[in-house]
């Protein structure tokens, strides 16, 4: 049995603590005290009382806020949950993520959403640290700027439910004897639906996801598909597999994560209950695994596992990211921008369901692309900040 006390705790830093991903996992760390010591939060900073609350209760030593002007509620929100005790370190600014992000703590979870959370991916791998991806942006955006900074193999531990499946599944034989991946989406709230009837599906429809508790960004992705496009160019870089050899399924119940199919036949398939703390935990403690994070699968009850393929006609952004992975080194980070920008204005109210995916094809259609000997971390920041420019442009347009 493991000794806790004499094992020196795994030093955490979470990124995006108050998100979907940061909350969970700072549920897991909880639940298994004296394995790890959380060494930094980040946040927006949004919601100042739970940045103090879950300061205050992890007793990390820093803060990073990207909101400058959040940090006097912050203080006096922790002054008055823990009064007495010292205040955390703060760091300010939209650069503070990074900063965290590259300290040299064992582990770094980076669960930001968006295309912000590259500079915190490249950060924490250029310092050696341990880096528990969720945020799948990095890799969509910056995907050879990460590969490349990663020091060793298993420096990146994916945390997305499908991806996690297929780092363990992978495990079950010789990469050189893989035929394909197979990524499982859910089919989100418009599974089985025409194009023409979810046209003009309000915010409140697409956000009401039938298994998975996620952020509104990655929900509405979920709604659209595009959440499943950015998993396979994830899948791509991180396993190094072409995107034709990448399949995607759809399973509504959402308890295979993913397979990977090998070139005799056989195909090995991770299957748990839809719950983001396993990922999380597998992330943050490699290559060993917690012990009681969620339940296991009930075999003692009756149940039904479907698997459907996908509607590309309804739901064409799996074909785009294919296409942009095809196109150039920088086509994939347009898509990326060009779909926030749409996400954006969606929950606002001010586009249709049916125009985020359609103006992000536009977008794309009109980006001349960068040869991969090109790219560097400029070329991928004005690739990203033309695609805004031009989605906006598009979308007042109509």
């Amino acid at each position: 049995m493991r000794d806790n006390a004499r094992v020196k705790p795994r030093s955490v830093v979470v990124l995006g603590s108050t998100g979907s991903v940061g909350t969970q996992a700072l549920d897991v760390l909880a639940r298994h005290p004296g394995r790890f010591a959380v060494a930094g939060l980040a946040a927006g900073g949004a919601d100042p009382r739970l940045v103090a609350e879950q300061a205050a209760a992890t007793g990390t030593p820093v803060v990073a806020l990207a909101d400058a002007g959040a940090a006097d509620a912050v203080r006096a929100a922790f002054a008055d949950l823990a009064p007495g005790r010292p205040q955390p370190e703060l760091l300010l600014g939209p650069d503070a993520a990074t900063t965290l992000a590259g300290s040299g703590a064992d582990v770094v979870l980076n669960g930001i959403t968006g295309a912000v959370g590259l500079g915190p991916t490249l950060a924490a791998l250029g310092a050696g640290s341990t880096l528990a991806l969720a945020n799948k942006e990095s890799l969509v955006v910056g995907g050879p700027l990460v590969t490349a900074a990663r020091r060793r193999q298993d420096q990146v531990v994916p945390v997305d439910s499908e991806h996690s499946a297929i780092w363990q599944c992978l495990r079950a034989g010789r990469r050189a004897d893989v035929r394909r991946l197979v990524l499982t989406a859910s089919g989100g709230p418009f599974r089985g639906r025409a194009a023409a009837e979810i046209a003009d599906a309000t915010p409140e429809e697409a956000l009401a996801h039938p298994t998975w508790s996620m952020g509104p960004v990655v929900t509405v992705n979920s709604a659209t598909l595009v959440n499943k496009a950015l998993e396979l160019v994830e899948a791509h870089l991180l396993f190094d597999v072409p995107v034709e050899d990448i399949a995607v399924v759809v399973h509504p119940q959402s308890v295979v994560h993913s397979m990977v199919e090998f070139v005799d036949g056989s195909t090995v398939a991770q299957a748990s209950p839809p719950d983001m703390r396993l990922p999380i935990a597998l992330g943050l403690s490699w290559p060993e695994r917690l012990a009681a994070v969620a339940p296991a699968c009930d075999w003692t009850s009756a149940a039904t596992w479907t698997f459907e393929p996908l509607d590309e006609e309804t739901f064409p952004a799996v074909r785009l990211a294919r296409e942009a992975v095809a196109a150039s080194a920088t086509h994939p980070a347009v898509y990326n921008a060009a779909n926030e920008e749409c996400v954006a204005a969606f929950l606002a109210g001010r586009i249709r369901f049916g125009d985020v995916v359609a103006t992000v094809e536009r977008v794309l259609a009109r980006h001349a692309g960068t040869p991969a000997a090109d790219l560097d971390l400029d070329a991928v920041l004005a690739a990203d900040a033309w695609a805004r420019a031009a989605a906006r442009e598009v979308l007042g347009a109509r």
